[in-house]
């Protein structure tokens, strides 16, 4: 990846983030994620990359731009093929509603870097890298946060899991708490809770439950940026599903994917900025003649960055713009 390139990718998230928090509240999800998209799309085009898609919004015939496949970049002559992964509004119901940790994110690695998951569901156990190689996906929920425990030097009493409210985590919720472990239920957006997993201090330890699998590999795209650890595997949940799987390439339904499966490359720039308040990230606010933003762009090539940027951008096309 070249040098110059996280300075750009952060440019994407941070014009998402600002088109999309001008519809913070308005109830309107499906406007916020259309003003993230159509602001991102545009500064990608901007970008010295011949970039591809490879976790969007959706097939070519669901989304009119960032679909799965859709070239990227501004595709000059020597540009570096790059694959890109994409949330241009992660959590459009809590900006929608103006709750806290929406934000505007996106990936980048080397051709072949990011794995191009299939639009289903995926069981996944995130934790930080003191658990790192020690989950097995197929131990009990108890044995998970023993092992988690156990390499934070804590007990299970004292961790925080975080899991999406959603009917379909009734039981794993009633095991955490047979456990005895402590729960924080959000409505959406765990990425930022994914990513919190693998900072120390934030009060977060892991993240439980079944998601998306395109998700997934946002998920592991910053874990390897901070040595974090995912342990997922890919779960039909409706028809064609099966299907949808196989046509991805994946003919084992019990195989097990590890961070490093789901973003292979060990030259990964990650870039999220906050759209609305939350526990990572400030949201964006505005101010006369400008507005404020607060991001988190980190690296997983060695020498790792991770770097939090404070900026202000005046409303002059943003071109005086001030890192705090």
């Amino acid at each position: 990846m070249q040098p110059h390139l996280p300075a750009h990718f952060l440019r994407v998230s941070q014009l998402a983030a600002i088109a999309a928090a001008r519809a913070t509240g308005t109830g309107d999800r499906h406007h916020a994620d259309e003003l993230a998209t159509q602001a991102m799309r545009t500064e990608l085009e901007r970008t010295p990359i011949t970039g591809r898609i490879v976790i969007g919004e959706g097939e070519r015939d669901e989304a009119p731009m960032l679909y799965i496949g859709e070239q990227v970049g501004n595709c000059a002559p020597g540009t570096p093929e790059i694959d890109i992964a994409v949330d241009p509004l992660e959590g459009t119901n809590l900006c929608a509603t103006g709750a806290p940790n929406s934000t505007a994110v996106i990936a980048a690695a080397p051709k072949g870097g990011l794995l191009n998951a299939p639009d289903v569901y995926m069981d996944k156990i995130v934790a930080g890298p003191a658990a790192k190689g020690r989950i097995d996906i197929d131990a009990s929920t108890a044995e998970h946060l023993k092992v988690i425990a156990e390499s934070l030097n804590r007990e299970v009493k004292d961790l925080l899991v975080v899991i999406l409210e959603r009917p379909r985590h009734a039981e794993l919720i009633e095991r955490v708490r047979a456990a005895g472990a402590r729960i924080e239920l959000i409505t959406d957006g765990d990425l930022a809770p994914g990513i919190a997993a693998s900072l120390r201090g934030t009060g977060v330890h892991a993240v439980i439950g079944t998601g998306g699998a395109p998700e997934g590999v946002l998920k592991a795209a910053a874990l390897r940026c901070l040595g974090g650890e995912i342990v997922a595997r890919l779960k039909p949940a409706k028809p064609g599903d099966e299907e949808r799987i196989k046509a991805a390439g994946y003919d084992d339904p019990t195989r097990v994917f590890h961070t490093e499966d789901l973003a292979p490359s060990d030259d990964i720039v990650f870039c999220a900025t906050g759209v609305t308040s939350g526990s990572l990230l400030q949201g964006v606010r505005f101010f006369g003649g400008g507005c404020r933003t607060h991001s988190l762009v980190m690296t997983s090539k060695s020498p790792r960055m991770v770097r939090f940027v404070d900026e202000i951008h005046l409303d002059d096309d943003y071109s005086g713009r001030l890192r705090l």
